[in-house]
Parts: C-alpha cells; sequence; structure tokens
C-alpha cells in the first residue's frame, strides 16, 4: 500500500485564543500560558505552565512564571496568548499527506497537487511532521521542498521517494498490459541493481528509504504473505541506506519477508498483518518498530464499494482485514516497539488522528498511543533531539484541543490549535 505515515504530535489543550494568526512567520518570542502541560514522557501535567518560545524552538516550560518570564531577553518582540483553560502539551506530529486515494491513475503533476491540498489538510489535524512512504515521480520530495520554503503550508515531510521493489511486485506498475513494457521508478533486481537504486532515489533528495519485503493488498498479482526481495538484496537495500545516513522502512505484511527484513536491518515494519511470535521476538531484540496502520481496517470495510477497485483486490482486503487487527493486537500486547502510523492517502487526509482510538481499543493507554506519535515516532525518524516533547531546546510544534486526551484519546481527532517551528498556523 502507498503510504504516508504521520509522525511526532504536539499536544496542547486550550479553551479560547486569539483570532487566527494564519501561516505567520514565527514572532521573536511568544509566550503561551497554559493551565495544563503534558509530559508525553512521564503522563505527568504540569499546572498552570508557561511555555517561552524564542523563534522556532521551545527554550523554557515550567510552572513558576516569574522564572519563564524573566528568561525573556530585554528588546525582544512578544507575542502572549492568553486565557488557555485546560492547556496540555506534546510534541510534534505525524500524519500523512500526499496522494489521491487511486494514486496508480493520476499523473505526477496531478499528485503534487493533491499532495500540497492534503499537506494543509494534514497540517491542520496536528500533525506537524509526517514521513511520507511511496511517491511517484518523487513527487514528495516537490512537495518537501516547497513546505521547505515557504510555498505552501504543511507539516515537515521526510520523504521517501519511490518505493523499491521487484519487477511485478507491489512497488511495480501491474495495472498495464506487457506491450508497455513499463516499471514503476523503484524496480529492481539483483544485489547490484539495489544498490543503485537505492543510490539513485537518495540522489534525487530521498531522506529515507522504503522497500516492499512481501507483497501487498492494494495491488494487482501478488501476495501479502509471499517474500518479495531476496535477504541479500534486502541486506544491501539497507546497508547501502544506512551506509548514506538514511533509515530504512519496510512494506511488510508477514511471513518470512517481515522475518528476513528484520535480520537485513530495517529500521521499521510497516503493517506487519502476519505477524507472529518468532516475527515479534525478532523485533522485540532488534529494537525494530511496528508502524500498524491499523484505522485503515475500520475505514476500508465501510467504503471499499465505494472505491471502483478491481475485485480481485477486494477479495483480497476482505481476507487481509479481520487477520490485521487480530495480529496487531497480539503485537501490542507482547511489548512490541510501535510508532504512529496511517495509511491516509487510502483513506482521505485529516481522518488520521483517528488511529489512536484504534490503538487504545486494541489494548493501549491514551497516554502510551499518544507517545506512539510523539517519543516513539521522533526516535524512529531520528530527529528525538529536536521532536518529540515540550521542552527546551525542541522545536515548537504544540497542539491544542478542548479536554484531556489522557482520558479521551479522541480529542486528538477536534485540533483546535496548531503551531509549527513556532508558528502559528490554526487558532480557532
Amino acid at each position: 500500500m502507498k503510504r504516508i505515515i504521520a509522525f511526532l504530535m504536539a499536544f496542547l489543550l486550550l479553551a479560547s485564543l486569539p483570532a487566527a494568526v494564519a501561516f505567520a512567520q514565527p514572532p521573536k518570542v511568544t509566550v503561551i500560558k497554559a493551565a495544563r502541560v503534558l509530559d508525553v514522557r512521564t503522563g505527568q501535567m504540569l499546572a498552570n505552565a508557561m511555555i517561552l518560545i524564542e523563534g522556532e524552538r521551545i527554550t523554557a516550560v515550567g510552572a513558576n512564571v516569574k522564572c519563564v518570564w524573566q528568561s525573556i531577553k530585554p528588546g525582544s518582540t512578544v507575542m502572549f496568548f492568553r486565557s488557555m483553560t485546560s492547556a496540555f502539551a506534546g510534541t510534534a506530529t505525524f500524519a500523512p499527506g500526499i496522494g489521491g486515494v487511486n494514486g496508480l491513475t493520476l499523473s505526477v503533476p496531478r499528485q503534487t497537487l493533491i499532495g500540497a491540498k492534503n499537506a494543509r489538510i494534514t497540517l491542520m489535524a496536528g500533525f506537524t511532521t509526517v514521513r511520507n512512504l511511496g511517491a511517484y515521480g518523487y513527487s514528495d520530495i516537490a512537495l518537501r521542498d516547497a513546505i521547505s520554503a515557504g510555498d505552501v503550508p504543511g507539516p515537515r515531510i521526510i520523504a521517501s521517494g519511490p518505493t523499491l521493489g521487484i519487477t511485478g511486485g507491489h512497488a511495480d506498475e501491474n495495472y498495464l498490459p506487457f506491450e508497455f513494457r513499463h516499471k514503476a521508478d523503484g524496480v529492481a533486481d539483483g544485489v547490484e541493481n539495489v544498490m543503485a537504486k537505492t543510490r539513485e532515489i537518495i540522489k534525487y533528495g530521498a531522506n529515507v528509504i522504503k522497500f516492499c519485503s512481501t507483497g501487498g493488498v492494494l495491488s494487482l498479482g501478488d501476495d501479502p504473505k509471499a517474500a518479495e526481495f531476496t535477504i541479500d538484496e534486502m541486506k544491501a537495500i539497507v546497508g547501502e541506506a544506512h551506509r548514506l545516513g538514511r533509515k530504512v522502512a519496510a512494506h511488510a505484511h508477514g511471513g518470512e519477508g517481515l522475518k528476513q527484513a528484520v535480520m537485513a536491518g530495517v529500521d521499521s515494519i510497516e503493517h506487519g498483518t502476519y505477524i507472529d511470535d518468532e516475527g515479534i521476538r525478532l523485533m522485540k531484540e532488534k529494537g525494530t518498530y511496528l508502524v500498524p496502520t491499523i484505522y485503515l481496517t475500520e475505514w476500508f470495510m465501510e467504503n471499499y464499494e465505494k472505491l471502483g477497485l478491481p475485485a480481485q483486490i477486494i477479495a483480497k482486503a476482505k481476507e487481509v482485514m479481520p487477520a490485521m487487527k487480530k495480529n496487531l493486537t497480539h503485537a501490542i500486547q507482547q511489548g512490541t516497539p510501535v510508532a504512529f502510523g496511517t495509511d491516509a492517502a487510502v483513506y482521505p487526509h485529516g481522518l488520521n488522528a483517528r488511529e489512536f482510538a484504534v490503538l487504545v481499543r486494541m489494548g493501549m493507554t491514551p497516554l502510551q498511543a499518544i507517545q506512539t506519535a510523539t517519543v516513539h515516532a521522533s526516535k524512529l525518524i531520528g530527529q528525538d533531539d529536536r521532536l518529540g516533547a515540550i521542552e527546551a531546546g525542541k522545536l515548537a510544534d504544540l497542539i491544542a484541543v478542548e479536554g484531556d486526551p489522557t482520558k479521551d484519546v479522541t480529542t486528538l481527532e477536534r485540533v483546535k490549535f496548531v503551531m509549527k517551528g513556532g508558528a502559528v498556523f490554526k487558532n480557532q
């Protein structure tokens, strides 16, 4: 499945704020007065706290208002947010956003334009940093750069570019008849070729590498239980990506393809539908993150008749979806490391936060679900030094909701305030 996964969320509960400041540049100093600030590491709430932000970074957080106020340098321009009655703050991100539901039928320019729309929707849903896995024509890299330049609003994007895959596999274009002789951008076979393809994708700007170690669901001619790529090919991809400083994500539904990807050293497994006890043991042993993307199962079963998909794909999905929830629940309960991710692009962007409630129904506490999108997600993408918590030195990525997400995680589906890098993008 072509996916965008969302990471790192910043959380802040409030009741009222001044009028919205849309797509503003961060002021020199911002002071946020919050009734409560959540420490996402411990679950403790800091009451009557102030958050001091200089430029794009948090410089102080504390309940000692005088101490925080005295930290402001003389002559600074200050923007002051008052009247926060219920402030819960965490940190920043993951949610997804580019591409249409039926990406195979869209041109690359059209995908990029749709991506810009979805990036804005994703940011307004409270996701300030996302990892996008799989995009045609490097459209996610173009969108990442446009957001970084301030051309369009959106979350920070850790972009993969095209997904690596075998000929005829989940990452290939299997809808066209043979006379077109067409292969997808990321198709490569053999150790030397996958190394070259990894280098090529990095050459064109990828921050992270994604490959398919098993077949998928929303594709023709492949089996989600069957391995794709040999173990030597997987080791070559992972070794080359890591040597060049990139993390590696493997699309894997289960079986030997999942286990071999873990043994090859990938940083995360996407989906994990048929994960078994041996796969769980390996992931815990290696510290490999599982990204469940589980809300998709509920949305798809309610909406598949509207999607116009081939009968073979619908039949495959109906077999996979029930197994996914059962096996992933077991993996979570066994303590497999989990990071937050979604399959938005298959379902509409803006619904990303519904993943939290599903994680809670599968056995997590609300705080544990929140941690998958903050401390765990930031560690997975290698940016826990600047994302993942409301702490001095971190980027000022904050969201605000009414209520207490540690008691009712569905409040995260109704975000009222979004700040990314010290700039306010949403303020209701």
